[in-house]
């Protein structure tokens, strides 16, 4: 295994068996069911995991053993695991999940962090008003397939991206968006947000940074709202161009806010049950992209990196009885 340098290859990893452990006072072990991955992963394989140590990410399972009188065997919780099919963590850091709402999977995709990184990038910092456009990058990942709908909830026209022409057809039947185009293929992104928003953009939320930000700040209406929630276009980069188009944030007084979710994981308890009631309803729909087999994880990852997912990318190391 090695640290990468720019684009995660296979070689960045291997698997390797160790005993099932048994939880001492405190602790559950968790027989994990589904592991989620994510694009900032990629950011934190450069220092944040040890060589040789699982990668951590959000994780939902079934408790098979407790020394935590919160946690009985049987229980689906929710937490930061590893990459791994058994993993032994502190009761307190584990969520219960309840299995009756929908589906175990969503509770760390529409139901958790993702659904509540859309919410929040959407109606506390681009706020849409009836009748405003709102472009959408990634428009059919984990976060952006609930910011379009809940874009268009809010009165707006919606415009988004991808990376494929199937999931340009994904936006527009199944989530609802108004228009969507496929930057790859298009002559120029700013070409293709100058035909899809003839009134400009009011606000945007990016996912993807580089040359989709920079199309953007060249669209954008007069007091624009900008939330940054990610830059995939630049996580395998080893170097940092630059943005251009910075003098439309002076021109258009507009409002960039960068955000982490991780501020906002409080709200979760609040905004569960609202989700699971529009999922229920089915006033929001939501696409998983689930993968079988731990062995399957570095190709699974590094695709998503590439973009061949439609929907939030999940692979399933376990019986799923929920």
């Amino acid at each position: 295994m090695k640290r990468p340098v720019g684009a995660v290859d296979e070689s960045c990893f291997e698997v390797d068996e160790q005993p099932v452990p048994e939880p001492g006072p405190g602790e559950v072990l968790v027989r994990n069911i589904y592991l989620s991955c994510d694009p900032y992963l990629r950011g934190r394989m450069d220092s944040a995991f040890g060589l040789g140590e699982p990668v951590t990410a959000r994780v939902v399972g079934q408790v098979v053993a407790s020394a935590d009188p919160a946690f009985a065997e049987g229980d689906h919780v929710w937490g930061f695991l590893g990459w791994e099919e058994f993993s032994l963590i502190r009761g307190a850091d584990l969520t219960g999940v309840d299995p009756e709402v929908g589906p175990l999977s969503n509770a760390i995709s529409v139901r958790g962090m993702p659904g509540l990184t859309a919410w929040v990038g959407l109606v506390d910092i681009v706020k849409p008003q009836p009748g405003e456009t709102v472009f959408v990058s990634s428009a059919t990942g984990a976060v952006g397939q609930v910011v379009g709908q809940l874009a268009k909830r809010a009165g707006a026209r919606v415009v988004g991206s991808g990376g494929t022409d199937a999931k340009v057809a994904h936006a527009v039947d199944r989530l609802g968006y108004d228009a969507a185009f496929n930057y790859r293929t298009v002559s120029s992104i700013r070409d293709a947000l100058r035909e899809s928003c003839p009134d400009g953009i009011d606000g945007y939320f990016d996912n993807v940074g580089g040359e989709t930000l920079e199309a953007a700040l060249a669209r954008v209406n007069p007091g624009a709202r900008i939330a940054v929630c990610g830059m995939i276009s630049r996580y395998e980069s080893t170097d940092d161009p630059g943005v251009r188009n910075l003098i439309s944030i002076l021109a258009n007084r507009l409002t960039i806010t960068g955000f982490s979710i991780y501020d906002h994981v409080h709200r979760l308890p609040w905004f569960v049950p609202r989700m699971g009631k529009w999922l229920a309803e089915g006033s929001i729909v939501y696409d998983e992209d689930i993968v079988d087999g731990i062995d399957s994880l570095p190709g699974t990852f590094i695709g998503m990196l590439a973009g061949d997912n439609v929907g939030k990318r999940l692979v399933r190391v376990g019986e799923d009885h929920g």
